[in-house]
């Protein structure tokens, strides 16, 4: 209904308006207003008029109106009784975007509208309206003008999406919520224009015709979808695709449709079972981590998902662990694994009971047994090597184990029971022996500590065993030496000087002891002087490995031979005799012996006197028995010496040997006229620091004498020495073997291949007499008067052979 306004003035010196419309007309009525029926007033400046005013409601239009233009509503200036009145109007609408919707008469005042207006882009439109005078001067205030568009019915509703998509889990109850469709309307909301109402108009299912009755319904004013039927199955419909449809003034209206689909969501309501429930697979022994079989499930539920994957285990037939089963997860077939190596010869098969379920567990409402399938493994035999029961075979003996003894047995096994061959692969330093048909590891030879081959005390080898078949393993022979006591201790030196002032000092030799065991059977060294051997000597200990010799008497200067006893801390305990060879001699203010002593007694480098005095009368003995010889010779020239007899002692089958005395002389001058005979152990190769004191011999240098044997110990055992020679000239090499142990194990005297000894050299000689030593003269021939000159000791020899 088109609208109408007329404005009128109707107040003197004042703009009035009079709206005018189709649907109502608004005053404020005279009667209303106050300053109508009392229109003076007082103020600051006397009494005045009150000026008044009309209030114009808003104007309203009805969008999409065909009536353009359309008169809308008409303004009056009361200056028009004065004057002629130009009317302007301005505002969005007018000059402003969008333009030229509006216009008003410049002459009568009258508001057009000029084209259709859309409220769904404008809503209101606020003008302002003036009066001018022709020459543009402004007579009224501005009046302003509201103008509303009126909303129509010209749009549709529309979906907010162009398919809403949902799920739903599979035999949900009834009235379970599934999603929420909306749509918009760009009418006023305020009006029926815009109230929507919702509907489902058409269903369909997916496979097609899966299901036909109608599972969904609709809020037609929220838009929720709901299950309204039970029967929802996956295994029988997968989806649902709805067809919706949105109107608006209450359903009554325009229209718009829009689609749904829902899915529905599988549950756990199917368990898996085994198909087939039997199978057969095989493993080679001794094998491990490599797959041996499959077994098979179904499950209707839906694939790829957590209810649908099978999750096997071994219930029964594994107890060690052998074995393990997973699951591919592109089949769902079951893998069995063979986890640790098996034994054929222990167990040749194995009955195994699997078990399945799925990744999640089955729907509380449904209940279904454990299907389950018998796997037989058959484990297949195969030639193993063999197998020792340890590697590194580990073995501790003392080092001085003694060869022959059996360090360890039953060192290896065959698996297959086969018959087995041992040898030793690697022995550096051939100490072992082993039973190529039992395996013993012998002791083949005392062992070594000091060896090169010894690491940390261990010696490493390696055994090698080989079966029937040929197979072959090897391993690690760690031989663990323990520390023995074999070696007894050495003392050094064997010779030194003692000044003749040291008596009552702390000034004397000293001394050291080694040993070549190591701890615990080395130091702390004992050291001693054995009893009733020396009244003038003592041994003080300064440490575990030193001592000290020191005269308990003034000592005269000259040679020494004393004898002490050194033991070590082993257990047992070893011990070793030494002879020190003393000179005891006048020192300088250095502790040196003066060199004018040294000339006449010697020193510890030199000859002393008295070891020329004996080499002396030595030589002198052996000229008397010479010429004893020759005399005898003389007198009985038709006599011959028989076989099996000697040129100075009778016949006997008893081997001849020297006998030794020993010499102990430590009271420094003193003769001694005991008769005593002496072992010539002078050796030309021997250095000057052998024990003992020097034997010089005219014409030899002195780096090349020999020694005269003076330092043997008093009233030591001595062992019992071979008598009888041998009656084979083959049995020579045993009879010396003999005779070398027992001198090396004699107290008394130096090892027996360190001296020159006289000994056995079998019965009768191709020498024949020894009566051509002299050589065709006579005794008389003979002058012994030089003998007089050798000192007292040669005396009585001289006395027989003197001429008088």
């Amino acid at each position: 209904m088109a609208a109408r306004v007329l404005a009128v003035l109707c107040v003197l010196g004042s703009l009035h308006w009079q709206v005018q419309s189709s649907s109502e007309t608004q005053y404020k009525k005279d009667e209303l207003r106050p300053e109508i029926f009392n229109p003076w007033r007082h103020n600051s400046r006397g009494l005045v008029r009150v000026k008044r005013d009309w209030i114009i409601p808003p104007i309203r239009v009805l969008e999409n109106s065909k009536q353009v233009p359309e008169d809308l509503v008409q303004i009056k200036s009361d200056k028009v009784f004065t004057g002629e009145v130009i009317y302007k109007l301005e505002g969005v609408g007018v000059d402003q975007d969008p333009k030229n919707l509006f216009e008003i008469d410049d002459k009568t005042g009258v508001i057009r509208s000029k084209a259709p207006l859309d409220r769904e882009k404008y809503k209101t439109f606020t003008l302002k309206a003036f009066a001018l005078s022709p020459s543009g001067e402004r007579l009224e205030n501005p009046t302003t003008i509201e103008i509303v568009v009126l909303d129509q019915n010209d749009n549709r509703p529309t979906f907010t999406q162009s398919q809403f998509n949902g799920d739903v889990p599979e035999f949900s109850i009834p009235g379970t919520s599934v999603m929420s469709v909306s749509a918009t309307d760009a009418d006023d909301p305020l009006t029926d224009n815009a109230y929507l109402s919702y509907a489902i108009i058409r269903q369909e299912s997916e496979p097609p015709n899966a299901v036909t009755k109608i599972m969904f319904g609709i809020n037609n004013q929220t838009g929720a979808i709901y299950t309204r039927d039970v029967g929802l199955d996956r295994e029988v419909v997968k989806s649902f695709k709805l067809t919706l449809q949105v109107a608006d003034m209450s359903g009554m209206g325009l229209t718009s449709e829009g689609v749904a689909i829902i899915h529905i969501i599988d549950i756990n309501n199917h368990a898996p079972q085994f198909n087939p429930v039997l199978y057969a697979m095989s493993a080679v022994e001794n094998r491990k981590d490599y797959d041996i079989g499959r077994v098979n499930v179904t499950d209707r539920d839906d694939h790829g998902t957590g209810n649908w994957e099978a999750k096997y285990s071994i219930a029964e037939g594994d107890p060690n662990g052998n074995f393990a089963i997973s699951t591919d997860p592109a089949t769902n077939e079951g893998i069995l694994t063979v986890l640790q190596p098996l034994d054929y010869e222990t167990e040749p098969e194995y009955t195994l009971i699997l078990t399945v379920g799925n990744v999640r567990p089955l729907s509380k409402a449904l209940s279904s047994p454990v299907s389950s399938a018998t796997v037989v493994v058959t484990v297949l035999n195969e030639n193993e090597p063999p197998r020792f029961r340890e590697d590194p075979i580990n073995i501790v003996v003392p080092e001085s184990v003694v060869p022959g003894t059996i360090l360890k047995s039953n060192i290896a096994y065959d698996p297959d029971n086969s018959k087995l061959r041992y040898e030793i692969s690697r022995d550096p330093d051939r100490w072992l022996d082993i039973d190529r048909e039992t395996g013993d590891i012998i002791a083949k030879r005392t062992f070594n500590m000091r060896s090169p081959h010894v690491k940390n005390n261990v010696y490493s080898a390696v055994i090698k065993v080989v079966d029937a078949g040929g197979v072959s393993s090897t391993a690690t022979l760690a031989i663990t030496l323990r520390e023995t006591n074999d070696f007894p201790p050495k003392l050094s030196p064997l010779s030194g000087t003692v000044c003749s002032q040291a008596y009552g000092m702390k000034a004397g030799l000293v001394l050291t002891a080694g040993d070549e065991d190591m701890a615990p059977h080395a130091e702390p060294f004992t050291f001693e002087l054995p009893e009733d051997l020396s009244i003038n000597w003592t041994i003080i200990q300064i440490n575990e490995t030193h001592a000290v010799l020191q005269s308990l008497v003034e000592m005269e200067t000259g040679e020494y031979v004393v004898t002490l006893l050194v033991s070590d801390s082993g257990s047992p305990s070893l011990s070793a005799y030494a002879q020190v060879n003393v000179t005891v001699c006048p020192c300088d203010s250095f502790g040196d012996c003066k060199s004018e002593v040294a000339a006449i007694l010697g020193s510890s480098v030199g000859i002393s006197f008295i070891a020329l005095i004996i080499l002396m009368a030595s030589i002198a003995l052996l000229l008397l028995l010479l010429l004893l010889a020759v005399a005898v010779n003389t007198c009985t020239r038709s006599h011959h010496i028989k076989k099996g007899t000697g040129l100075l002692v009778g016949e006997s089958d008893d081997d001849i040997r020297d006998n030794v005395l020993n010499y102990d002389e430590q009271g420094g001058g003193e003769e001694d006229e005991n008769a005593f005979n002496v072992d010539l152990l002078c050796n030309p190769n021997d250095a000057p620091s052998t024990p003992g004191s020097f034997c010089p011999m005219p014409g030899v240098p002195r780096g090349r004498q020999p020694h005269l044997r003076m330092d043997a110990p008093h009233n030591l055992p001595s062992p019992t020495y071979p008598r009888r020679p041998p009656a084979d000239p083959t049995d020579i090499e045993d009879y010396i073997n003999d005779g070398l142990e027992v001198a090396d194990n004699d107290p008394n005297v130096p090892p027996y291949d360190t001296a020159l000894i006289y000994d056995y050299e079998g019965e009768g000689s191709l020498a024949g007499s020894l009566s051509s030593i002299a050589s065709g003269s006579s005794d008389g021939d003979q002058d012994y008067d030089y003998l007089n000159d050798w000192g007292p000791r040669f005396k009585k020899l001289a006395n027989l052979y003197d001429p008088r």
